[in-house]
């Protein structure tokens, strides 16, 4: 089978699977997932006339009779003001009926009872619901819930959040040579996946569920894909058609349906995408470092991404600075760092070498027979 076109490749992932039900979970639990309904505010923002400066609230023109003093939390309502009257007031508290504004201490001069100072109507009061009122839609269903938004559902009223579940995202390791400490004698490597994965995973929106390293053997890979306690099962090497590369056989055996077998980018060219008969996914990566790293952004993340509900990323390009040779057929992934508007390569873009991609920004979308300027780019989350 011909390999699938990049663009097409993560289209294909994007759009392989739906958003996981949605829970209902506390603030505290919300975050890194997306929301499943809109957010809308239950109160108005801000919710009260507050005062934005520590000073007095005046009504009317100056000079002022100081009229008592009222700070945020005070618990019974300050009086209405009349023209002339002044409270002094702390910021965030409730603003008086009547005020006009309030005047900054360091633009006031107070003598006893009496505040003087140059008054600027409407300023340095927060009115109620200028932000947005009751009712408004602030936030819209797929939005990544961050600290930021949790700060913002707390203002608004919220308890909770109706959010989609997290997928969880299960490891299998596969290569004999493969090592996960010290220094790796002749013949045998560091396992340099395993350990980059569980960042790209949660950073998608998914959590690390579990990891399983088994030797290169068919019946062996085969028991690791029937373990159910995850949506989707990535398998680390073993996609490509050598004498170790049990992953198809695999499939077949399981009664896989693979939307995908290869991509025609470089490099990462041996990646797959499958679906089992009981609704999980796999997807293969190769066994070289960078050409993995390649494949999770261009099939792992989209659909990790569309199960935990996120809305379709922007996106991002730049104009791509430097000597890069395009590929007459396949899609190039080359590491960049960014520079205002403009993309340099930083080159060690070997498929067995991470140093490239550990210096870059992004990963540049370098199109067959590109002669120029702009290119997609894929952001490295950490």
């Amino acid at each position: 089978m011909n390999a699938t076109g990049w663009h097409q490749a993560r289209q294909c992932a994007r759009e392989a699977g739906g958003p996981l039900p949605a829970v209902e979970v506390p603030l505290g639990e919300a975050a890194g997932c997306a929301l499943a309904k809109p957010l809308v505010a239950l109160s108005p923002l801000p919710a009260y006339d507050a005062a934005a400066m520590d000073g007095y609230a005046v009504a009317g023109i100056g000079p002022w009779h100081l009229a008592g003093r009222i700070l945020a939390g005070d618990a019974d309502p300050p009086a209405p003001l009349s023209p002339g009257q002044a409270m002094e007031i702390g910021t965030g508290a409730l603003v008086p009926a009547g005020a006009d504004a309030v005047l900054p201490y360091e633009q006031s001069t107070r003598t006893g009872r009496t505040v003087t100072g140059r008054l600027s109507p409407g300023r340095h009061i927060r009115r109620r619901g200028e932000d947005c009122p009751a009712g408004q839609e602030v936030l819209a269903a797929g939005t990544v819930v961050t600290s930021a938004v949790l700060g913002l559902a707390a203002g608004l009223g919220h308890d909770t959040l109706p959010v989609h579940r997290r997928p969880r995202a299960a490891m299998v390791v596969t290569g004999a040579e493969l090592r996960t400490s010290g220094i790796p004698a002749a013949g045998q490597v560091r396992d340099a996946i395993g350990p980059m994965l569980p960042g790209l995973i949660r950073a998608a929106g998914a959590d690390p569920a579990w990891t399983a390293r088994v030797t290169d053997r068919h019946a062996a890979l085969v028991d690791a894909l029937h373990r159910p306690d995850a949506e989707v099962l990535v398998v680390c090497g073993a996609t490509s058609a050598g004498a170790a590369d049990h992953l198809r056989g695999a499939l077949d055996t399981l009664g896989a349906r693979v939307p995908v077998r290869g991509v025609a980018c470089r490099p990462g060219h041996p990646q797959l995408l499958a679906v089992l008969p009981d609704g999980r996914f796999v997807v293969g990566l190769p066994g070289n470092p960078y050409a993995a790293l390649v494949a999770a952004l261009t099939l792992l993340c989209p659909l990790l991404g569309r199960l935990a509900g996120r809305g379709e990323p922007p996106v991002l390009t730049a104009r791509l600075a430097g000597p890069v040779a395009p590929h007459e057929r396949d899609t190039r992934l080359v590491p960049v760092a960014l520079s205002g508007s403009r993309a340099l390569p930083v080159g060690h873009d070997r498929p067995g070498s991470l140093r490239g991609a550990a210096a870059a920004d992004a990963l540049a979308v370098v199109p067959p027979g590109w002669t120029g300027g702009e290119v997609e780019l894929l952001p490295l989350s950490p």
